[in-house]
């Protein structure tokens, strides 16, 4: 038997107290929100900390479920040559604990940006549109599925 491959992945959308929101700039992405993959043995509240903390240095606690996505484009990594598989990615609300902004070495920037200019930084579609729906969210938890090459589409949405 052979079992399915998925990459399960998440991302924080860290406030702090004055409603400004926490966004790392990638080395591929570009500006986004942290976050990444979910390691074996972890469960997804638990990677998603360790994501924002490794990413940016802030300590963070889960507040709610936002939205969950599905990339179910087939292409190839930044490489080239290797596939990469189905990403599933859980979108959490975070609220900042502690923690002094710090770059890693997956990160080369790390910023506090007001809610009314982050999307400004945001030029990755898929990233954009996953903003947007943080940011208007309304209680409702949004699942989408969509690819993003040759052009980011969403092939399906709903609440659930």
């Amino acid at each position: 038997m052979t079992w399915p491959t998925h990459i399960v992945a998440a991302g924080g959308y860290v406030f702090d107290k004055k409603g400004n929101i926490l966004i790392v700039k990638t080395y591929n992405r570009g500006w986004d929100c942290p976050g990444g993959q979910i390691e074996i043995g972890e469960n997804i509240e638990e990677g998603l900390l360790r994501e924002i903390y490794e990413e940016s240095g802030v300590i963070a606690s889960v507040k709610s479920l936002v939205g969950i996505y599905s990339n179910v484009g087939q292409y190839l990594y930044y490489d080239g040559v290797t596939p990469v598989p189905t990403k599933v990615m859980f979108d959490f609300i975070c609220d900042y604990v502690s923690g002094e902004l710090k770059a890693s070495n997956e990160t080369s920037e790390v910023i506090w940006i007001s809610k009314d200019k982050v999307l400004e930084y945001i030029k990755a579609p898929a990233s954009f549109f996953r903003l947007q729906n943080v940011l208007n969210f309304n209680g409702q938890i949004k699942y989408c599925s969509y690819i993003t090459k040759p052009e980011f589409k969403v092939l399906y949405s709903r609440f659930v």
